[in-house]
């Protein structure tokens, strides 16, 4: 049973998650400083050093559940001390090894272990697997996502919506994905392909960790599965430059340092998310198409960027349909097994409707 929910990082994304949780449970709020935001919390807030592990230890043992809106590098700790204590745990990560880290604890878990549970990966891999459920034989999963500034200026085309260490992390790292039936690393920041939505042009290219664990599930059941994420074209070409042709990728923290600084966050965004499944139905070729353009939202008489709210709400629905016992009570939990039209019909899942 869940009651009390610990909301571990305070920044937009994770304060989001902590109001919404607050509609159902009684949460408490920790950052290593208070937030300031114009409006009240709804929600108990304390601060202190999540790295200090005695500390977490006693607050995380007052609480049913974790959840984490940390940087990726702070979760594998959190993960411990949730799975030891046998606490349900929730996360946002797009990191592989740290997804990996958490497998492994969930193979001895009394609880859940929930990562990935944002936008990419996250719901991206629920709706993907929901438009490959139809057919009998499947040819090929496509995913594509983009986490966009709405007035791009500039030849990068780019504004930091969110995490600027996830976003270099996942530029970096090498991706996964299934070509021709085999499963294999492929290098982020290749395979760019056009891509029009709406009439507007964009670019996609391969991104780490925006597939979650979708190839072990569906390795040897599908020719193709990749996961690539949405630019303004031109992006993916001075990306490249700054983290190769300059050796950017060997120092993660001035990249980060140079990008924030030269793109600050924006509020006017979208964040666009699109799928393709293809495959044999009743013998002949079909194709399941997802397209979905989202715009800042006003909850509670307050103004959510677009990857804000997707991202928390992602998140949050997942956590109802723990606590509402519609997903297992314990173990490793896979976004592609979870029900989309499940997770439209709770409170929080039904923001994508």
């Amino acid at each position: 049973m869940i009651k009390k929910v610990l909301t571990l990082g305070l920044g937009k994304v994770g304060t989001l998650v902590g109001s919404l949780l607050s509609k159902q449970f009684e949460v408490t709020g920790m950052d290593k400083q208070a937030p300031h935001y114009s409006f009240d919390l709804p929600f108990k807030v304390v601060t202190g050093d999540v790295t200090d592990i005695q500390l977490m230890e006693k607050i995380i043992s007052e609480h049913d559940a974790v959840v984490s809106a940390l940087p990726y590098f702070l979760n594998k700790a959190i993960a411990t001390i949730a799975h030891k204590q046998g606490k349900h745990y929730f996360d946002l990560t797009e990191d592989v090894e740290t997804t990996n880290y958490i497998i492994g604890l969930s193979e001895t878990a009394t609880s859940v272990m929930a990562p990935q549970c944002g936008l990419a990966p996250g719901i991206i891999g629920i709706i993907g697997a929901h438009l490959a459920k139809d057919f009998e034989k499947l040819r090929s999963i496509e995913m594509r996502v983009g986490a966009l500034p709405k007035y791009p200026n500039g030849e990068m085309g780019y504004s930091f919506t969110w995490s600027a260490a996830g976003v270099v992390n996942e530029y970096i790292n090498d991706a996964e994905a299934i070509h021709n039936g085999r499963r294999k690393q492929v290098i982020s920041l290749q395979g760019k392909e056009a891509i029009n939505i709406d009439g507007a042009s964009y670019e996609a290219f391969y991104t780490s960790g925006g597939l979650g664990t979708m190839c072990e599930t569906y390795e040897g059941k599908v020719d193709k599965l990749d996961y690539k994420t949405i630019r303004y074209p031109g992006h993916c070409d001075l990306m490249n430059f700054l983290i190769h042709e300059l050796h950017m990728k060997d120092n993660k923290q001035q990249l980060e340092d140079i990008l924030k600084n030269a793109k600050p966050e924006v509020q006017e965004d979208v964040v666009l998310i699109y799928a393709v499944a293809e495959g044999w139905k009743d013998g002949q070729m079909k194709r399941n198409e997802y397209c979905k353009s989202c715009a800042p939202m006003v909850i509670d008489g307050q103004h959510w960027r677009a990857i804000s709210w997707t991202t928390a709400a992602s998140l949050v629905a997942v956590v109802e349909m723990v606590a509402a016992g519609a997903l297992p009570s314990k173990g490793f939990i896979k976004q592609e097994e979870i029900s989309f039209d499940a997770l439209l019909a709770t409170q929080t899942g039904s923001f994508f409707k």
